[in-house]
């Protein structure tokens, strides 16, 4: 073995709390390092030098104990180690942290809570995953960790918090007002058109994103959609992004709907990729336009049923290769000719209609990305702005916002827009 010898640098805080090797030793005793050891730290500069959210409440101990060993840790690159243990030390990865409050929902092996954070005072969604000794925890929660530590993005739910107890496994997402569903429940079905195309490009941003990155969500349908009051939509549940398979089940026990899954995937292709999900934003976005689910299938068969009656039944022309699946030949469906979107979708544009059919294709590898349908012609309305925000960044520090539910729909033309 080489042996290296050891260098060792001295270390200064640049303004953004990263690490900067020193330009010469004489730089210990600058007026700089001398005001840092002098000056008392404030809950602001942990904040920054920890990653912090800006809205934290450090306990009071916690602050006369870093402004003792402070200045210190403040001289040196912080490892992962040390920030680590500075987090427990605040509160994070503890139960006692939270404070539960309502339960939101229930299944076999996970149940959520709405709480509450004692370090921000903010509401919180405590995902509460059961442990089963002998298996663990669930595959999926595993995965929806992994991916949501690495996925920061306006419109993906933020996960704040992660604790692991010998019983459970506990997940701290942001709290959300409802999802698209309950969203679609409480304006009696009928979103404003205007609203309906702020959701879409919210849903396309988020997974543009993920997209970008190699991560399928794989179960798209609005009640994995969530939305704040201030119109803002985020993907959540990640738990089944990246399986091997789709399961019919969940960890909370319900069962993964056929309603926004894609005919080449119900007749059996495991080809997973981007355009999986493509497929489920198209019914998606039906769906919030139109007020109802546009194939709501309760088995294969019968989803493949209603895909077919709308789209026409596939042919070797429309769909190649179809002629030579066994299920779809089993099946035996009925001649089908296509009927026209626009008829079923009064209250979209010709310029929506267009992009929804682009959404609905046979062919996995014919439908629209999600980076490509943010620059259709149908968002032209939401300005240049909106197309250029940085991932952090929601909707609405582009100028745009929700149009008020009083109006439910606009008879023809284009919605005015509100802006900021």
């Amino acid at each position: 073995h080489k042996h290296f010898p050891i260098v060792h640098e001295d270390v200064k805080m640049s303004s953004d709390g990263e690490s900067d090797p020193a330009s010469s030793s004489d730089d210990v005793h600058s007026p700089v390092r001398v005001r840092l050891r002098n000056k008392k730290i404030s809950t602001e500069d942990i904040n920054k030098r920890l990653s912090l959210p800006a809205d934290i409440r450090l306990p009071d101990d916690y602050l006369e104990k870093f402004n003792v060993i402070g200045p210190a840790l403040f001289e040196q690159p912080i490892s992962r180690r040390l920030r680590r243990v500075s987090l427990s030390e605040i509160g994070f990865g503890k139960l006692e942290t939270y404070i539960k409050l309502d339960k939101l929902g229930e299944g076999t092996y996970a149940t959520v809570y709405k709480g509450r954070s004692k370090l921000t005072e903010n509401l919180v969604a405590l995902k509460e995953i059961r442990l089963e000794h002998e298996e663990g925890a669930p595959c999926t929660a595993i995965r929806e960790v992994s991916l949501l530590k690495d996925l920061k993005h306006a419109n993906i739910v933020t996960l704040h918090d992660i604790i692991h107890t010998q019983k459970s496994l506990t997940l701290v997402f942001e709290y959300l007002d409802k999802d698209l569903k309950q969203y679609l429940d409480d304006c009696g079905n009928v979103i404003h058109v205007h609203n309906v195309k702020l959701f879409l490009f919210q849903l396309l941003r988020g997974l543009s994103y993920c997209h970008r990155r190699k991560v399928l969500h794989r179960d798209l349908k609005p009640q994995n959609l969530l939305i704040n009051e201030r119109g803002e939509l985020k993907l959540a549940d990640f738990g089944l992004a990246r399986a091997k398979s789709i399961p019919t089940k969940t960890y909370s026990n319900e069962v993964v709907t056929l309603w926004y899954r894609p005919p080449d995937i119900l007749l059996g292709s495991t080809d997973y990729s981007t355009h999986i999900d493509m497929w489920g934003v198209g019914c998606i976005f039906y769906e919030m336009a139109t007020g109802r689910p546009l194939f709501p299938g309760s088995m294969v068969e019968e989803e493949l049923h209603f895909i077919f009656k709308l789209l026409g039944t596939p042919t070797e022309q429309t769909w190649p290769g179809i002629t030579s699946n066994e299920e779809f030949v089993a099946l035996n469906y009925p001649q089908y000719k296509a009927e026209r979107l626009s008829n079923h979708t009064p209250r979209l544009c010709s310029e929506g209609v267009e992009l929804l059919s682009r959404f609905l294709q046979f062919e996995g590898k014919k439908r629209i990305s999600a980076e490509e349908s943010m620059k259709q012609s149908y968002f032209s309305d939401l300005g240049t702005r909106v197309m250029s925000l940085p991932d952090s960044k929601s909707l609405a520090a582009g100028g745009v916002t929700l149009a008020s539910r009083s109006v439910s729909s606009f008879p023809h033309g284009r919605p005015r827009l509100k802006t900021a």
